[in-house]
């Protein structure tokens, strides 16, 4: 980075900053990974510097059969890996990829029915926050207060009683399987159409240890920097019935011209996912996530619905008598990153919240195994147990330098 030094030294100290705190800590954020050194090679490419408004043989720029081939490797990839009939690979980020997927399918005031966000949805599926609460009649199911897990027969209720167009299924912070086959008759009761996110467990659907949407929806939005282990950005599949409306909701109706070098940054992604390998990588994410939620468990901390059958643990921080802000803050000081959440009926602010979300991908990237989760779940435990303790603070802000020293970051330390 000779030539952003000498061009721009506060940007290049601050990135060489965020390097060192990238390198220094235990990533535990449930969405966010370890691009491999090729996706980053791709995304600080020249193809930052081409314009290509359009799709694939059909521009409105000259110059553009070299991307043609970047964005339809992309596209055919996204297709093989999770055995789709139609992939827009366009979207700058999720939220855009599931906007997209409302202007294809629905009119301002149409009635959508999404998963409520403290019960683990997304905003983009109906929140009052976000621009999908304010365009349109929202009908929010949730989790069961007992099992903390979706209950279905509320969901059919809700369909039955309110006839929503479009179900939205998918989650930010839900730990379970989710039954797409039983959202799939639930919508057919009632003539609604059914759109699946499946941004947090895109990795494990692609190599088949969470069952697929695919079959099952008519639409499908995810992103492609979680579990996915890619760049920041999103992907829309659909069946071939509707990819004309969806290739023209993303362009010209919701974007412009596309990222390029961020396309291409996906189609490496997809290729590496398309690898044997990829499979055992999943595999470690979910023992990880199995070993860290027990151990946790064990250590006596609450968990939102009794585990996890993915990459992400919701610890109920409530019976220890702390908030997730709080909590947040004193895994930070010794080097865990983790990000407060809400967890189901919370009755702190979203700000403050009861809980935190813990996620395994990005350490699972680094080569931690469930030897090193089971220690990490003990060391998350005593700080939490113990805050404000200076001695046992040190002593955990020393193990956490320790381990990251001993697991470099691929695509930076290589």
């Amino acid at each position: 980075m000779s030539s952003l030094r000498q061009t721009d030294l506060e940007i290049y100290s601050a990135i060489e900053a965020e390097r060192k705190r990238q390198q220094s800590t235990i990533n535990l954020i449930a969405s966010e990974n370890y691009a491999s050194h090729a996706v980053l090679e791709v995304l600080g490419s020249f193809l930052t510097d081409k314009y290509a408004e359009g799709y694939p043989q059909h521009r409105h720029y000259g110059g553009c059969e070299n991307v043609d081939v970047i964005e339809t490797l992309a596209i055919e990839r996204a297709k093989k890996l999770f055995k789709a009939e139609h992939a827009n690979v366009q979207p700058h980020a999720g939220a855009q990829a599931n906007m997209a997927v409302y202007l294809a399918m629905l009119q301002p005031g149409d009635t959508i029915m999404g998963m409520r966000l403290i019960h683990g949805g997304h905003m983009t599926h109906g929140d009052t926050i976000s621009f999908s609460g304010k365009n349109y009649k929202v009908v929010q199911y949730g989790v069961d207060k007992e099992t903390e897990r979706i209950d279905y027969k509320e969901v059919e209720r809700l369909a039955l009683e309110n006839k929503p167009k479009l179900i939205i299924v998918g989650a930010s912070s839900y730990t379970r399987i989710i039954d797409f086959e039983r959202f799939r008759q639930i919508a057919d009761m009632v003539g609604a159409k059914l759109m699946v996110d499946m941004a947090h467990i895109a990795g494990l659907i692609a190599v088949g240890l969470h069952p697929t949407p695919v079959p099952y929806a008519e639409i499908v939005t995810s992103t492609t920097h979680k579990t996915l282990r890619g760049p920041r950005g999103a992907f829309i599949l659909c069946r071939q019935e509707y990819a004309q409306m969806i290739d023209r909701a993303v362009f010209p109706q919701m974007q412009g011209g596309p990222l390029v070098h961020a396309i291409a940054a996906r189609a490496v992604a997809f290729q590496e996912a398309l690898q044997p390998s990829f499979y055992d990588y999943q595999k470690n994410i979910l023992d990880n996530a199995q070993v860290l939620a027990g151990e946790l468990s064990r250590l006596g901390l609450r968990l939102v619905s009794g585990g996890t059958d993915n990459h992400i643990v919701m610890v109920d921080l409530t019976p220890i008598g702390i908030s997730g802000k709080k909590a947040q803050e004193a895994l930070e000081r010794v080097g865990i990153v983790v990000n407060r959440n809400s967890i189901p009926f919370d009755t702190r602010s979203n700000w403050v919240t009861s809980g935190i979300r813990l996620g395994t991908p990005a350490m699972t990237t680094r080569g931690f195994t469930t030897t090193e989760m089971k220690l990490c779940a003990n060391l998350i435990f005593k700080v939490l147990t113990h805050i404000g303790d200076t001695a046992v603070e040190d002593q955990a802000r020393d193990e956490v330098q320790q381990w990251c020293h001993k697991f470099p970051i691929p695509g930076i330390d290589d």
